[in-house]
């Protein structure tokens, strides 16, 4: 992963410099590159769950699965000072329950203390939606057009998943007079982590995944899947016209190849765009789930004319729910929970649940603020500074924002469309527009 985002840093830093070179704009330098990630690889060390490892003297660590993606951890951690040891528990992200391939998350029994996420502790996932059948019936009705079903989607565990699901909805006949249809995975980064998928089988799927690998099927390949390593390999895709699926990243198209496919898709009425992931405000891909008429790519506008879906409730997250059975595991309840990873209002809401519910002393700290974990007392708990509501202000105004440009997206589309039409027609349209832009002139 990191040599494919040093990759990308170099791509666009190499892209936009030739195009500011020639508008005196000063050069881009990335952030890291591939040299980079070359060089600090070598300071990884490979862990196995559940094993005790002896960092240094005083502390001792252990891993045991988060079921958030293939290899996610939560991390046990012994600390000795003074003759005392203490057991902390770092959750990390916490995985949703019942996710394809994966196992769920490890509930761990005792800890004197707790830092644990919060990222979706105040929503809900809601139930659970039949993915095989709304899968099917998005894939059916856009092959029947004579389109392509193009996925944006994170390369490591969202790539998986719709493989799995795929390989079943093949496997059972359920997209009718489409026989053997292909499935392209194009992006290096989701082809090498299929492969380590399939390189930690053992120990690492769930007990669905294990009983295909027992039947000799492989629940991430199927006949008919086909990947894309090259940068010919992906500009091939798009020469045939045969309907089929294209799986691309990057998940909120701001980066990698998917961008690529939306260029060659997103005009064509009878392709469909299904994306599979949470799509962050100001990305494309947030974009065009609003509704966007037309887009940029590659400095060439796009008029926005496919089917916009999305694949609603898939997530690797667990929820409100799923992140207090975790909490509530704990057989011993921890002296003390510190809710972290979550939006300022979010880590106080679900802290004060964790008291409430659970009778644990959990509490949402802020920056400066200081613990004695010998003593389990609080040294220093300066005056919370929140940032949430800046930054849902922000948030707001960046969406209502969109919308404005959207709409006036939406009006050239509109405008372009009464080309032909009668003098009459065009000047009450002038007209109309000339008075609403001398309102709003500032």
């Amino acid at each position: 992963m990191l040599l494919d985002s040093a990759h990308i840093q170099e791509f666009e830093a190499e892209w936009k410099n030739r195009k500011g070179k020639r508008a005196g704009i000063p050069p881009i330098v990335p952030i890291y590159t591939t040299e980079d990630a070359v060089g600090i690889l070598q300071y990884f060390v490979p862990c196995r769950y559940e094993e005790k490892i002896q960092v240094c003297e005083g502390i001792e660590i252990r891993f045991v699965d988060a079921g958030h993606l293939l290899g996610s951890a939560s991390i046990e951690v012994w600390v000795t000072e003074q003759g005392v040891t203490k057991k902390l528990v770092f959750s990390g992200d916490i995985g949703n329950t019942n996710q394809p391939i994966i196992k769920n998350p490890h509930y761990i029994k005792d800890a004197d203390y707790v830092i644990m996420e919060s990222t979706y502790g105040d929503r809900s996932h809601g139930p659970r939606p039949d993915y095989i059948k709304e899968l099917t019936a998005i894939i059916q009705r856009t092959f029947d057009r004579g389109g392509n079903v193009v996925i944006p989607s994170f390369a490591v565990g969202r790539t998986q998943e719709m493989l799995y699901f795929i390989r079943q909805i093949k496997a059972e006949g359920l997209v009718k007079n489409h026989d053997n249809f292909e499935v392209y995975v194009d992006s290096p980064l989701a082809v090498e982590a299929t492969n380590v998928f399939n390189r930690n089988v053992p120990g690492y799927y769930d007990d669905d995944a294990m009983a295909l690998i027992k039947q000799g099927i492989n629940p991430i390949s199927f006949p008919g899947l086909k990947t894309a390593v090259t940068s010919d390999d992906s500009i091939a895709i798009n020469v045939s016209t045969t309907p089929k699926v294209i799986i691309s990243a990057s998940g909120m198209c701001d980066a990698g190849r998917i961008r690529h496919h939306l260029k060659h898709n997103l005009w064509r009425p009878e392709c469909t765009i299904l994306f599979v992931g949470y799509q962050s405000v100001g990305t494309l891909g947030r974009n065009l789930v609003e509704g966007a008429t037309e887009v940029k790519l590659f400095g060439e506008t796009i008029e926005v004319q496919a089917e916009i879906t999305s694949l609603a409730g898939v997530s690797g997250h667990a929820d409100c729910e799923g992140l207090m059975k975790w909490i509530g595991a704990f057989e011993k309840k921890p002296k003390r929970v510190f809710v972290v990873h979550g939006e300022d209002t979010v880590t106080d809401v679900f802290a004060a649940r964790i008291k409430d519910e659970l009778g644990i002393d959990a509490v949402a700290p802020y920056t400066g603020a200081e613990y004695d974990l010998l003593t389990n007392e609080c040294l220093q708990a300066p005056e919370p500074v929140r940032v949430t509501p800046k930054k849902a202000m922000q948030r707001k105004a960046a969406t209502v924002f969109e919308r404005l440009l959207n709409a006036g997206r939406r009006l050239m589309l509109v405008i372009r469309h009464n080309e032909g039409g009668t003098n009459k027609d065009l000047t009450r349209f002038t007209n109309e527009i000339n008075n609403l832009c001398d309102k709003w002139d500032r």
